[in-house]
């Protein structure tokens, strides 16, 4: 009886895996077809940094100070507009309830989406803000709290994301309410990452701001893909 239970955990852990590896590979190459809608995200963050200190003027000192938020709310923003295309597209042709009826657990494959959005969102955005924060200031140890606190905090807010996005498919007005569900919730992580940055600036340690942004990195990991699994059946019932 123990065998055949540790097989059959076995089997499902292979079965939670193998969605993971599916959704992402089939994400990627989604992504990358169409690739001027991969292009917006990073315009847009690229836009928003640089229109700041034509904003503010180019006092350095200023700059210095409000720089790490500026770099976090453009990278937020960024993330939140590109949520709309996590489900909405299957959802309307009716692959995401193909997807649903896979033998592959559905939260795993929601993890796979997710990943997906990640790796052509958030892990683009983390790669360009050391060149972004040149803009604003910062300096070498800043850019490396920036860039890891990104690496930690982006994942987070895609985790966050796909619950949003599920909850809000098949809605007309899915987009605005998205952004009210979801701006909550990203408050937090806004604020540790940003804090990190200005803990270094103030001659302090990082340590406890970017503990917090990989705690809750865990949670989101462990308990977002079940939270947009379940509301993504909600929408297909």
């Amino acid at each position: 009886m123990t065998q055949a239970t540790a097989a059959a955990s076995e089997l499902s852990a292979s079965s939670a895996w193998s969605g993971v590896a599916w959704a992402t590979a089939r994400d990627l190459k989604l992504a990358f077809r169409s690739k001027a809608e991969l292009g917006v995200q990073l315009l847009f963050y690229v836009i928003v940094v640089t229109l700041f200190p034509l904003g503010v003027g180019p006092e350095p000192a200023l700059l210095h100070a409000l720089g790490p938020g500026v770099l976090w709310v453009a990278a937020l923003l960024a993330s939140l507009l590109s949520l709309s295309r996590l489900f909405a597209a299957d959802f309307a042709d009716g692959t995401l309830e193909q997807i649903a009826l896979s033998t592959h657990p559905l939260p795993a494959l929601i993890s796979g989406k997710i990943l997906a959005h990640w790796l052509t969102t958030g892990l683009p955005l983390a790669v360009l803000s050391p060149l972004l924060g040149l803009q604003v200031e910062l300096t070498g140890d800043e850019l490396a709290v920036l860039t890891f606190g990104l690496l930690l905090g982006t994942p987070t807010l895609s985790l966050l994301g796909a619950i949003g996005a599920a909850l809000t498919l098949g809605l007309r007005s899915g987009g605005g309410l998205l952004a009210l569900l979801i701006l909550p919730l990203y408050v937090p992580i806004l604020i540790f990452g940003a804090g990190a940055v200005d803990a270094v600036r103030d001659g302090l340690t990082a340590q406890p701001q970017l503990s917090l942004l990989g705690a809750g990195l865990l949670a989101a990991v462990v308990g977002a893909p079940l939270a947009a699994a379940a509301a993504v059946r909600i929408a297909l019932d």
